[in-house]
């Protein structure tokens, strides 16, 4: 029998709360909700005191983009997707104790409570500063309404608190050539107060408790990103916003202003334990508060992609460190991305794998997607689903290996004894080695899931579904039957054992299957301890009617899914060779604001560390000034010296990468986004006038 000695008492498992503004696909799955489920399985399986919550971020800018897109409201968006996410988790069989949303009252009530503890405590810094600011629609960009080139990468898809490309965490100020997501115009800037949270302050705690204390349990990769961002030196960061759509911010001459999303969304895990607590008649201070010893602390775990690990490894611990009446995480172990078809998932793009789709075209198979997916965890790189994997995957393993070998055993054992489980006699040292193989892989298989290593644990599970496989293979009990009753009983039984503790074991990898397993073998020993077990059926024991575990993907199943994908594609590329829609009419009175003239290049040069600036010094008639343009893609440096632009030349100067840019030059942008100069055609007098 298979006991695990776990070192806590009581567990706070969390997976990363969705944002509801858009329904799930399967890099989440594979991100942050099938990892945590199937440990938070085992730990039940351990009879371990766990609770597992998670629910809809529902604040933040993303809403409300999303909400102006479609021309609605943030409240329709939230309710709408939260519905379909619950909905799709409910069905797949991700077993939270509770799914929650951040919208709830008692959400917004405890994250104000942790804003003016920490408020009162005097650990934030008030602060006035420039922040940007769109004139058109008369508001303050929170981060994710402003885009524009990542500093680090280049990446031109940046937002303003994070280049999701890159993974770099970022101020809108940041960005190169920012850009406002609701007029689509460059913003300006005005001065606005909000208050900072000084992690520069919590550095050299964050650097003991974090990079000495986390080192040995921290996967590589997240231990890694946590080391560079604190090696870079930490800063203050904003934990307020200024924003229509959030939790209020609670003191006297903040109207307007909302909590960032990044202090209230963790603080939706705790809210979450709270109704659910509430809900059941639990103490859920028990789940998240520092108890009088140590030692009945809870074990606090965060199941996330690799996307979000600085905001639960440095600035969630800060807020909980600076509270100072919470735990913190034991571990957060974080995955990288899941890629699709040799692309990268895309919910804009619509290249993505849908999990309510899925679940409507591929109706009871569940298990089979927690399967392929858990076999391909992204656990320390990128790791990549396609449809002719899954389809290989299901149809050698789940059908031609496990399903196979219950299905042989279950209809074996009814034709040749009625269903009825017989006794083992005169075991062979096959059957000792397989009994022994089968108290073996159970601990193996533990160790395995509690070092957050499941495509490994999942890999041992198949191996024992394969040691039955071959054992019925080889005895071969369908030739014996008519000469040796007696082995070929044996046979069934050590068998019948086998599949025993595969419906044991298969129970946090494949629950629904585990559960056909049990009615098939009337057999309800579900906890972990009977693992490894070589008589949990006992002789005579009466078998259930046999069912069919796994079914066979056709070629046809996999040609649509690829279809649509395709489908997917051609529309984007179509979309993309279109031209860009006209903006809206602009006065006479602001065009002639616009200074445009004739200017020629004098010189050019590569912007260092960059890969698509070049520094130029153009001659405009007026003065030689300096200008940073992202053209270093499309043309060298020696190329374009001597040559006519226009350029904008009463466009306010800003700082890029150190280097004042003094004006802008106009270029023309292909559908395929080549870039080409908008110039005079003929030899014309540097400043001469372009109207």
């Amino acid at each position: 029998m298979s006991n695990i000695a776990l070192p806590f008492k009581r567990y706070t498992i969390t997976s990363a709360l969705p944002y509801a503004n858009g329904p799930l696909h399967i890099g989440h799955l594979a991100g942050a909700y099938i990892p945590a489920d199937v440990y938070v399985r085992f730990l039940r399986l351990n009879a371990m005191d766990v609770v597992y919550v998670c629910g809809s971020d529902e604040h933040g800018a993303a809403i409300t983009i999303k909400a102006k897109k479609e021309g609605t409201t943030p409240q329709a968006i939230i309710d709408k997707y939260h519905a379909q996410i619950k909905d799709s988790f409910e069905e797949f069989g991700i077993s939270f104790d509770i799914y929650h949303r951040t919208s709830e009252r008692i959400h917004h009530e405890l994250s104000q409570e942790f804003f003016r503890n920490l408020y009162e405590k005097g650990e934030f810094i008030e602060q006035v500063t420039a922040q940007y600011y769109d004139e058109e629609y008369h508001q303050f960009l929170a981060d994710r309404y402003i885009t524009g080139t990542c500093p680090n990468c280049q990446n031109e898809g940046a937002y303003g608190d994070q280049c999701e490309k890159c993974g770099t965490s970022l101020s809108p100020t940041d960005l190169i050539n920012p850009v406002s997501t609701l007029s689509g115009k460059p913003p300006v800037l005005r001065e606005t107060k909000h208050w900072y949270l000084p992690l520069d302050k919590y550095q050299p705690w964050l650097e003991k408790w974090l990079l000495e204390g986390k080192k040995a349990v921290l996967k590589p990769n997240v231990y890694g990103q946590c080391r560079s961002w604190l090696k870079s030196g930490l800063q203050p960061r904003s934990m307020t916003r200024d924003l229509d759509w959030g939790v209020d911010v609670p003191l006297e001459g903040a109207e307007g202003k909302k909590l960032y999303v990044w202090l209230d969304a963790p603080i939706g895990y705790v809210s979450a334990t709270k109704q659910w607590a509430l809900d059941t008649g639990n103490d859920w201070e028990k789940y998240w508060k520092k108890q009088a010893d140590p030692a009945d602390d809870a074990c606090l775990i965060h199941f996330i992609g690799k996307d979000n690990i600085v905001f639960h490894c440095i600035t969630f611990p800060s807020i909980l460190h600076a509270h100072g009446e919470y735990i913190l995480p034991e571990n957060v172990p974080a995955n990288e991305f899941l890629n699709l078809e040799g692309d990268k998932l895309s919910t804009s793009r619509n290249h993505a794998v849908w999990l309510h789709e899925y679940l409507t075209e591929f109706p009871g198979k569940q298990d089979e997607l927690r399967y392929v997916l858990t076999s391909i965890l992204p656990e320390t790189s990128d790791s990549e689903f396609t449809w002719k994997d899954f389809q290989a995957r299901i149809n050698n393993e789940l059908v031609a290996i496990f399903g196979n070998f219950i299905n042989r055993v279950l209809v074996l054992s009814h034709k040749y004894f009625d269903g009825k489980v017989m006794p083992a006699t005169s075991l062979t040292d096959t059957d000792r080695f397989i009994f022994s193989e089968l108290e073996r892989y159970p601990k193996h298989i533990a160790g395995s899931i509690t070092q957050f290593r499941f495509r490994e644990a999942l890999a041992q599970f198949m191996n024992v579904a394969r040691l039955g496989n071959k054992y019925l293979a080889d005895a071969e009990p369908w030739k014996l039957i008519k000469t040796d009753e007696d082995r070929v009983q044996t046979i069934l039984n050590v068998s019948l054992q086998i599949a025993a503790n595969l419906a044991v074991l298969a129970q946090p990898f494949l629950p629904r299957t585990a559960d056909k397993m049990f009615e098939m073998l009337r057999f309800d020993g579900r906890d972990w301890k009977n693992a490894g077990g070589n008589a949990l059926l006992s002789a005579g024991h009466q078998l259930g009617a046999v069912q069919l575990l796994f079914e066979k993907i056709t070629d046809e199943q996999v040609d649509a899914q690829l279809a649509k994908l395709s489908i997917a594609k051609e529309r984007n590329a179509n979309a993309a060779t279109a031209l860009a829609e006209t903006k809206d009419n602009i006065g006479f009175d602001d065009f002639v604001k616009m200074d445009i003239r004739a200017g020629k290049i004098l010189a050019a040069e590569k912007v260092a560390k960059t890969k698509k600036l070049l520094k130029l010094t153009i001659d405009t008639g007026i003065d030689h000034r300096t200008v940073v343009s992202g053209i270093a893609e499309f043309f060298a440096p020696e190329e374009i010296v001597g040559k006519q632009v226009a350029i904008l030349v009463n466009l306010e100067p800003r700082e890029i990468k150190g280097i004042l840019s003094q004006g802008m030059i106009l270029m023309a942008e292909d559908t395929d986004g080549r870039l080409d100069f908008v110039a005079p055609q003929t030899d014309i007098r540097a400043g001469s006038v372009i109207r």
